[in-house]
């Protein structure tokens, strides 16, 4: 254990340690869909083809979803796009036979919109960012 160096990482160092805790964890837990991660982005482009919308996804290891962000321009909200792309993501976890899609979200973003899409409140993390919360939600698919 001597001469042991902290230094900075690059992409390459990231991929390697996410490849390797993956690899602990399957042999913890063994994997249940044939790729470990698959993303499901999905965007929603105007005539323009401008991107106004869209959802980051992934499903991992053992049939789950969990969502990274969903955003829609303000110009386009209050026409269902967010649920339009939420739905999207459910039907590929269905078709997947995905269980369980998890997400995080902030106080000043759209707790309300997934409780009211049929996700449940699990967890909420006090003062972060400061005199704010993030708030932790699921959604067990049937």
């Amino acid at each position: 254990m001597n001469n042991l160096t902290i230094k900075n990482g690059n992409q390459e160092d990231s991929d390697y340690i996410i490849e390797k805790l993956v690899e602990y964890n399957l042999s913890k837990v063994p994997q249940t869909q044939e790729v470990a991660y698959v993303w499901l982005n999905k965007i929603v482009e105007n005539d323009d083809k401008e991107v106004v919308g869209g959802i980051l996804a992934k499903m991992y290891c053992w049939n789950v979803i969990y969502i990274d962000a969903l955003w829609i321009n303000e110009n386009y909200r209050g026409f269902g796009l967010g649920e339009k792309l939420l739905f999207e993501i459910e039907n590929i976890a269905k078709k997947e036979k995905c269980y369980l899609i998890h997400l995080d979200t902030f106080d000043f973003q759209a707790k309300n919109f997934y409780i009211k899409n049929g996700y449940e409140l699990f967890g909420v993390l006090d003062n972060c960012p400061k005199d704010h919360k993030r708030f932790f939600l699921k959604k067990y698919l049937e």
